[in-house]
């Protein structure tokens, strides 16, 4: 699988889990720094932000992070790809 539709697929695994995943826009525009891609939980809800200038590798460490530590039951019981079970093991 390409880089893309690993992200792709793994956006959807993280959304079908209940994690909400958000883009983080442009910053730059506005002259302010740009944040970087990580997570969030507030008030019991998990949020996955990414960063658009994040590299896809990078985005999809923070993905697989956010899914090991937040939806792991989730996991055990869904197929998944062996592009995306890799990720998620390592």
């Amino acid at each position: 699988m390409e880089p893309s539709q690993i992200l792709a697929a793994m956006l959807d695994v993280a959304r079908d889990a209940g994690l909400e995943v958000r883009p983080v826009g442009n910053a730059l525009d506005a002259g302010l720094p740009q944040p970087g891609s990580g997570v969030v939980k507030l008030k019991g809800r998990v949020f996955v932000m990414l960063s658009s200038i994040d590299p896809v590798a990078i985005q999809l460490r923070v993905l697989a992070d956010a899914l090991r530590e937040h939806a792991a039951d989730f996991l055990e019981d869904r197929h998944l790809p062996p592009a995306l079970r890799e990720l998620l093991e390592g």
